[in-house]
């Protein structure tokens, strides 16, 4: 590495009895060393051996600050392949602030965001896609997107892409050799094999590009609108779905103006939902605008929940059907029959058979609820889930969930398009060589082996500090 600082930060959330500050560096032994007396052993902290945890006390001067559990590893050992310590302490604020203060003042300097795993993967100890992994881990709410950040920090997906790195390496360099002896006119690399192996990478690329929508559900949640006319319930809805007050409720028309959302855990499957705009004609140019987005989510949406009013669902399916069933002839539509609390005699034979024949298709589903008295909303639940079709995952997939591998595995794909088209018209060597080139110069990308100093920066400025 070029930077030899050494870096200190706090890798724990406050409000906890123990916290936990990281050092990292050529000094980080040393430095800790200068504010730490171990309380027992007569080694000082540079003598004691590496993965050892040493009780002590932190001295400002003559003044005890604090006890502490020291942690040692030397390099290149540690999780950043640098001389680390961690100091356990108590969790208060200003404990961590005077700890802090005494290793700034003896060398340290504070840690960026991401830091720590960024010196990890420039030192080797990990690649790009698993440094990722380590956020994705942090960030992860549910129980597949930790699967999956588990699995890509294990390496899964980078087994894959070096297996395919491998097989392409091996045929370019074959083919470079026939332009070696170009006037021989020799063939080293045996095109009908050659041929086979694209084929084979094309497909594991295409299935891998393919997993995205899967993986950035998982990831991000899968986007669900809630539409329908005003007054019909959605904001009320929403509110009991998120279990929680997010969303003003009234019954004057048009309260809601613009998109609101937000996400929520139901059976292990994250939903992102997105309350929108009522649908009316209005001559209110801010509604209107709202309304201009409500179409957008549509389309930004895997689920549509249709929201309707029970008592007057005719009425709405007759003034809305032109202007939304072309929009989601691709996506999961439930019919969302709302206030049936307010029926007389609920839900009857006319209503219910109206709804069976709209549904024609596996992608449309419809219930009757009452979002208010939460009659039903227990079925919608797990109507969602059914409706997200999300497969169960295992630390063993791989499922791609970063956009920046997505767009990596699009230009390699694209590549291997072209040698397969290529051999096909019999082109020369060279222009088949430059197209592998591409192809495994875009896989590198998503390791980190040809990845720019600005990459890294947007990549791990993300990152919580202390990680």
């Amino acid at each position: 590495m070029m930077d030899q600082d050494t870096i200190c930060a706090v890798a724990t959330a406050q409000g906890g009895a123990i916290a936990s500050i990281r050092v990292s560096g050529p000094q980080a032994i040393d430095i800790t060393g200068k504010i730490f007396t171990p309380s027992k052993s007569g080694k000082r902290l540079e003598e004691q051996a590496p993965y050892t945890l040493t009780f002590g006390r932190i001295y400002d001067g003559e003044e005890l600050a604090d006890e502490a559990l020291v942690s040692l590893f030397r390099a290149p050992h540690s999780y950043t392949g640098e001389n680390s310590t961690e100091i356990s302490c108590h969790g208060s604020p200003y404990i961590l602030q005077q700890v802090m203060q005494l290793l700034i003042r003896n060398g340290c300097r504070t840690a960026q965001p991401g830091e720590f795993t960024q010196r990890a993967f420039l030192n080797g100890k990990i690649d790009l896609s698993q440094a990722e992994a380590v956020a994705d881990l942090i960030a992860s709410t549910s129980a597949a997107a930790h699967r999956l950040a588990i699995s890509q920090m294990k390496g899964g997906f980078s087994k894959e892409l070096a297996g395919l790195r491998g097989q392409l390496l091996n045929f370019t360099s074959m083919i470079e050799l026939e332009l070696d002896f170009s006037e021989e006119d020799v063939e080293f690399a045996d095109r009908k094999e050659l041929s086979r192996l694209a084929g084979n990478i094309e497909g594991i690329i295409a299935r891998l590009v393919n997993s995205f929508s899967v993986g950035n559900a998982i990831r991000n949640g899968v986007p669900v609108a809630i539409i329908g006319e005003t007054n019909a319930g959605k904001s009320t809805l929403l509110n009991v779905l998120l279990n929680e007050e997010k969303a003003i409720v009234s019954e004057i028309h048009g309260t809601t103006r613009d998109a609101i959302e937000d996400t929520v855990n139901i059976k292990g499957v994250t939903f992102r939902f997105i309350d929108t705009a009522g649908i009316r004609d209005t001559e209110d140019t801010i509604e209107n605008l709202g309304i201009e987005r409500t179409f957008r989510k549509i389309e930004q949406a895997e689920i549509v929940l249709w929201v309707m009013d029970s008592r007057n669902m005719h009425k709405q399916i007759r003034r809305l059907s032109s202007r939304i069933l072309p929009l989601v002839e691709n996506k999961q539509l439930i019919f969302v029959l709302n206030k049936t609390d307010l029926l007389s005699a609920g839900p009857d034979k006319e209503r219910t058979t109206l709804f069976a024949d709209l549904v024609t298709r596996e992608n449309i589903r419809y219930i009757f609820i009452s979002a208010k008295q939460r009659i039903q909303t227990d079925r919608l639940q797990q109507m969602l889930v059914e409706a997200a079709h999300l497969p169960t995952v295992t630390q063993n997939d791989v499922i791609v969930t970063n956009v920046r591998h997505y767009e990596a595995l699009t230009k390699a794909l694209e590549a291997i398009h072209r040698v397969r088209q290529g051999l096909k018209t019999h082109i020369s060597g060279d222009f088949l060589a430059q197209d592998i080139r591409e192809a495994i110069f875009h896989l590198n990308d998503i390791i980190g082996e040809v990845t720019n100093d600005q990459v890294l920066k947007n990549i791990f400025e993300h990152f919580c500090i202390g990680k």
